[in-house]
């Protein structure tokens, strides 16, 4: 028998790529009504996060009623899709601030972790995520950080892992820029308690940014570092498992004024405008309207400049929803993730079919 190497390596990873794509999770948050959740595709979804619960003292806290009735709309979806989870996520942006002081004393995050137990148990939910947005770090203005926060953080999940169902997830969304992988978590200590890292690989040129660039690029530019791929080759790097990764996908636009025609606004001095969900963008953003589609090829990513105006748009497509969907495929990822479900075409054609649609072809052809 004559071995032939080259094709069984190709079988190898064909093999391995396919059973990839079938254990690749989907995780989408949602922060909508209960009487919208219908509207889109969820049986395409691993995982629905509910955005958001909050602190009210020390303990986990659904808001009002409203709220209450969207996370049980939530539940009943797992009737209709059983191997669905909803999860409950504490925090977005600006919705931590009392984090550091709640985390800081044992009380404290044993009043939290029990609260969160009997939130899954009366709701009957899956699992607990934390946005903590961002621990040890500058984020919303006059919000208090301190170093502290990373010990803390470690210390609240340990807690929770212990104080949860044997079965509850725990996730955490992570920031996908630099600063936080370097400063925000013990990524030795926390990596081996959670089920799934939710990696915010988009927002890395946001509101208080000065200058355009790829706010979800898929890789690192010579302009620019942060993108999807130098998050994900950090944590590597850091011994993270990447079967507990999942990189994050924007569901919308980030406008930005002021950028003048140079490179087609790309990395010109500009000041934040407006976001513009993907469902508004053919509309909101079209030729018509007065913006140019251009394609960067080493980011892997689209954009849009509208001369007239001086308006940059960075924002996630078709195209570039496939590519990091193959990406996490390629790099055997736990997932793929992204904010937010609202804000994708209702009932089909948007942004979770590209990324179902992508995990479909690679199963299917395995079958071939």
């Amino acid at each position: 028998m004559i071995k032939r190497p080259g094709i069984l390596l190709f079988f190898f990873v064909f093999v391995s790529y396919t059973i990839s794509a079938q254990r690749l999770a989907v995780i989408g948050y949602y922060a909508g009504r209960s009487t919208g959740i219908d509207s889109f595709p969820t049986q395409k979804l691993t995982h629905i996060i509910f955005s958001f619960c909050h602190l009210n003292g020390n303990r986990l806290n659904v808001n009002n009623a409203r709220d209450t009735a969207t996370i049980e709309g939530l539940v009943a979806l797992k009737a209709k899709h059983p191997g669905l989870k909803v999860i409950l996520s504490l925090g977005g942006w600006g919705g931590c601030k009392t984090c550091p002081d709640v985390f800081s004393t044992d009380s404290g995050r044993r009043e939290f972790a029990r609260s969160a137990r009997q939130l899954s148990d009366y709701f009957h939910t899956d699992g607990i995520d934390l946005d903590w947005e961002y621990p040890a770090l500058e984020n919303v203005p006059g919000y208090p950080y301190t170093p502290q926060d990373k010990d803390n953080f470690t210390a609240v999940v340990r807690l929770l892992r212990k104080t949860l169902s044997p079965k509850a997830e725990i996730s955490f969304a992570a920031g996908g820029f630099t600063t936080y992988l370097q400063t925000s978590i013990d990524w030795k200590q926390v990596a081996p308690l959670v089920d799934y890292i939710n990696l915010m690989s988009y927002d890395l040129i946001n509101g208080y940014s000065t200058k355009t660039g790829h706010h979800t690029g898929l890789y690192s530019t010579p302009q620019q570092v942060e993108s999807v791929d130098h998050a994900v080759r950090w944590l590597e790097a850091a011994g993270v498992p990447l079967k507990k990764v999942a990189i994050g996908m924007a569901f919308y636009a980030r406008l930005f004024q002021g950028a003048d025609s140079v490179n087609n606004g790309l990395y010109r001095p500009c000041h934040f405008y407006r976001g513009v969900s993907y469902r508004d963008q053919a509309t909101k953003l079209s030729a018509d309207s007065g913006y140019v589609y251009h394609w960067d090829s080493v980011a892997q990513a689209p954009y849009k400049y509208n001369a007239k105006d001086q308006i940059f748009a960075s924002f996630d497509d078709t195209t570039s929803i496939r590519l990091k969907t193959e990406y996490a495929l390629r790099k055997k990822l736990g997932g793929v993730m992204f904010w937010q479900l609202t804000e994708d075409n209702f009932f089909s054609g948007g942004l979770v079919d590209v990324i179902d649609n992508t995990k479909t072809a690679a199963i299917k052809a395995r079958k071939k």
